[in-house]
């Protein structure tokens, strides 16, 4: 009988606390430790705002992929090398989860038509072309779906990183999908609201609000052209490239291109709110060359330049000169120093005349005495880029009208456009 008590002892406790569970006024240790669900708060005006955008614009944004024989691209590596060494050296490619990978974003534009950056295909492209290299492809994928819809490219635009996309099989795009309305970013504010949606790190229809902290940021595009971004606080990550900036009315402003990476304390990257967005009122100006399809814009012209009518002049920027060079010799604020003229051009004949003489300032030499081309068709220039794209639609026997300055007297010039020859340089054939 002693080796059974034991046993005994240990059931008459298990039903001694049992008893104890169930006496009044003693709840059970699951009961004291529930907490009962409680409605979140009332949302407050700006939130209702932002998912409102989100609910209505979010279904035209689009993934992105690219594929070159199966291995997945990074949007970022044709960027990096174009952004101004400072940023250049603090950025890092960042580790992103094991999953499959959309390379870009992109947004409806019009029935059958998506946006999306230039660096986000480039890789997929054939040299200064828009036709698919052999073994890439191009997908697309709407929200809510899981099928990859092949693409093609239209039309590019490297000067402003812009691309347009269309469906191989446009019975495929979706019919409920509306296109994005586009604002006219020239409106745009410092400190006004912008949201941004897009596919970072694979991540899709991720969204992030901020608001827009600088207008007119200078920084090289893919064609190497000077063009002013948008600057926003906004989270861009690594896929968020070609998808919209939208303002609070859900109106395109801008399309999200290239961040400034921060790195962390354990080495990897993460956004550090600064981002560039390419303004939309360049996508206005160029949707009806992209529609038309092929390379176009400023670094396309260049690629066909012996057969473009062209003014016959090189020039610099004013900007170019540092500042005690332009104090000294009392130049313009802004315009184009004219540093040759192309013999028997129409640069030429409507009188434009190159530098004179260079000033030695401060142990450098700077040209001076010649023209500096003020505006063009009444267009204010500041750098060379601006000349060129008044010229990409250009034919020969336009005009052109040039504000000129020359030693404190400004003139009006009007140029005849011509196709000039181009010379080759002494060492080339």
């Amino acid at each position: 009988m002693r080796k059974n008590r034991p046993y005994v002892l240990v059931v008459a406790l298990l039903g001694i606390l049992g008893l104890a569970l169930l006496l009044p006024g003693r709840p059970a240790t699951a009961q004291q430790d529930a907490v009962a669900p409680v409605p979140t708060g009332p949302l407050l005006d700006d939130e209702r705002n932002t998912i409102e955008i989100v609910n209505t614009r979010g279904p035209s944004v689009v993934a992105v992929n690219v594929e070159i024989r199966g291995t997945r691209v990074n949007p970022l590596d044709q960027v990096i090398p174009n952004l101004p060494p400072q940023f250049r050296d603090m950025f890092r490619v960042p580790s992103v989860p094991q999953v499959r990978q959309s390379s870009g974003s992109g947004f409806v534009v019009a029935p059958g038509e998506l946006i999306t950056n230039y660096h986000v295909v480039r890789a997929a492209l054939e040299d200064d072309s828009v036709e698919l290299r052999q073994g890439a492809s191009l997908r697309v994928v709407f929200p809510g779906s899981e099928e990859e819809l092949d693409a093609r490219v239209v039309g590019a635009n490297p000067d402003y990183d812009l691309a347009l996309l269309a469906l191989t099989d446009p019975d495929a795009f979706p019919a409920d999908v509306e296109p994005l309305e586009i604002a006219d970013s020239s409106f745009a504010q410092v400190g006004q609201k912008v949201i941004a949606i897009g596919n970072p790190f694979g991540l899709q229809s991720s969204v992030s609000q901020g608001i827009i902290s600088a207008i007119g940021r200078e920084l090289p595009s893919i064609g190497r052209v000077q063009i002013e971004m948008i600057q926003t606080d906004a989270a861009i990550n690594p896929g968020n490239s070609g998808g919209p900036l939208l303002d609070s009315a859900g109106r395109l402003i801008g399309i999200n291109t290239m961040i400034v990476p921060g790195v962390t304390a354990g080495g990897s990257a993460g956004n550090i709110g600064i981002g560039f967005a390419v303004p939309s009122e360049l996508l206005i100006e160029t949707l009806p060359s992209l529609r038309e399809g092929g390379l176009t814009g400023v670094y396309a012209l260049s690629l066909d330049i012996e057969n473009r009518p062209r003014v016959g002049v090189q020039v610099i920027a004013v900007a170019d000169y540092p500042r005690r060079a332009r104090e000294v010799l009392d130049l313009p604020d802004t315009g184009l120093v004219v540093m040759s003229v192309a013999p028997d051009s129409p640069a030429e004949r409507a009188g434009l005349r190159a530098y004179t003489f260079e000033a030695n300032i401060d142990g450098n030499a700077f040209p001076a005495g010649g023209d500096i081309i003020l505006t063009a068709n009444g267009r204010a220039l500041r750098q060379a880029a601006d000349l060129q794209r008044l010229l990409i639609d250009a034919r020969e026997g336009d005009e052109l009208r040039l504000e000129v300055w020359n030693a404190g007297a400004t003139r009006e010039v009007t140029v005849t456009l011509e196709v000039v020859p181009v010379t080759p340089p002494q060492n080339q054939p």
